[in-house]
């Protein structure tokens, strides 16, 4: 517990330093004192963090699911969006000073030719001969004209100039306004073009695995692999529909539901979950639970998905026709819940002459794979990394983030998924679904 709340501390005051931070690019450094520009800016940075604090609390917290739904579109995507304008206005802070200096010398070059074009040029006149001066007689005054003259001769009271902004101060708002407005421009775009990518849906990627104990007859076997598709308040029915039409269109020979489907109960994304009916393969849709259907109800799910057709395989294993074994096991995630992965159970009796292809959400239990003698473990969970450079973090927790590598006998696949947790923003790591192809060295 004290572990947790120290942890709860540090991510608190990181989050707060960066907002004061993106306040001070973005508001202070570009705003008058008092405007309303000012005060507008400083509430819309106080709100959207609160919008992403209800957005990440109200799935845990039970609230109405339209209230999730309200909240999760702004509170989603400004954390992507603060992510990355932090970025954009750390990798910009040394052009501050550099633009003001160069600013303060071209202002100073310009001053110093305004001058010398002002300056005024000697005239020469010509020597004549001296005439004398002429002597005037001075008039007598009268004392009050004598006072005329003493007011006419007396200086004239003199108006001060309107104050204007100090040179220095003009430049520095001038490039704070550049600067901070073009770093917020190209994360706005980024997000913009990510987020984009998650809703258009994903993109097919093929891979072929080739298997030393595959028989001839199973050369060529497509497994469509499909995970982290997370339906919840932003991704719902039309992105699984997207995601079905895709599987169904590369005509696989069998269809793997590799976990995290869901972000929410039965209750509120089983409409959501209705096309996965239409998967259509040959040796039918397989699936395993993911970490976030033990946040979801994981029961209730696997009920409902065998209720769409889709067979779950929780510690189990089914003999495929074409001669591999495929196993699954349910998430390290349910351990806490009284399940859990059981490698014994689902691999235990099996002919190890036989090829045999496993169903793990998480690439972590890649060792127990290869313990059991797996040939081909399949797995999601990364994302890739989904929000570059989150990659960075994926590879100090996962053996593989995405793609293809070998451990021993045992070949690894980790998909990047076909949605995304959090912000619908996907950068650096386009999602997909792969169509992994099994490969006989008999063939």
């Amino acid at each position: 517990m004290i572990v947790f709340l120290l942890v709860l501390v540090v991510v608190l005051g990181l989050l707060g330093t960066v907002h004061w931070y993106v306040w001070r690019r973005l508001v202070r450094d570009l705003t008058r004192p008092r405007s309303a520009a000012r005060r507008v800016g400083t509430v819309v940075l106080v709100a959207l963090p609160l919008t992403s604090v209800g957005a990440l609390a109200s799935g845990r917290g039970g609230a109405p699911f339209v209230m999730e739904q309200i909240l999760a579109w702004p509170g989603f995507l400004w954390l992507a969006l603060l992510l990355y304008v932090t970025l954009a206005l750390v990798v910009t802070e040394p052009l501050r000073p550099l633009l003001r200096r160069a600013l303060a010398r071209k202002a100073a070059g310009t001053a110093e030719g305004a001058e010398a074009a002002q300056a005024p040029v000697p005239v020469t006149v010509p020597a004549g001969p001296a005439e004398a001066p002429t002597p005037v007689s001075a008039p007598v005054l009268a004392p009050a004209d004598a006072e005329s003259v003493t007011d006419a001769t007396s200086p004239a009271p003199v108006t001060p100039a309107p104050a204007t902004p100090a040179p220095d101060l003009s430049r520095r708002l001038f490039v704070n306004r550049v600067v901070s407005t073009s770093a917020l421009a190209v994360a706005a775009g980024t997000v913009g073009y990510g987020t984009y990518g998650v809703l258009r849906g994903p993109r097919v990627k093929r891979v072929t695995v080739p298997l030393a104990k595959l028989p001839r007859a199973a050369h060529g076997y497509r497994v469509a692999v499909v995970s982290d598709i997370h339906l919840g308040p932003i991704l719902g029915r039309a992105h699984t529909q997207r995601i079905v039409d895709t599987i169904n269109a590369t005509q696989p020979d069998l269809v793997a539901v590799v976990g995290d489907l869901v972000d929410g109960s039965v209750a509120n994304l089983g409409p959501a979950a209705e096309p996965l009916a239409r998967l259509t393969a040959r040796d039918g849709a397989y699936f395993v639970t993911g970490n976030h259907e033990y946040f979801s109800g994981a029961d209730a799910w696997v009920d409902h998905v065998r209720e769409l057709g889709l067979h779950p395989l929780r510690n189990d294993r089914v003999e495929i026709g074409a001669g591999f074994d495929l196993a699954g096991v349910d998430d390290v995630a349910g351990e806490s819940h009284g399940q859990g992965p059981d490698f014994a159970k689902a691999l235990g009796d099996r002919d190890r002459a036989r090829t045999a292809v496993l169903l793990a959400h998480q690439p972590i239990v890649i060792d127990d794979a290869v313990r059991h003698g797996v040939d081909l473990q399949l797995s999601g969970h990364t994302h890739g990394g989904q929000l570059w450079p989150g990659n960075l973090i994926a590879e100090l927790a996962n053996p593989t983030v995405a793609g293809l590598e070998r451990y021993g006998d045992t070949q690894l696949y980790v998909t990047r998924g076909a949605g995304a947790w959090g912000p619908p923003v996907r950068v650096g790591a386009p999602s997909d679904i792969t169509v992994v192809e099994l490969a006989s060295r008999q063939a």
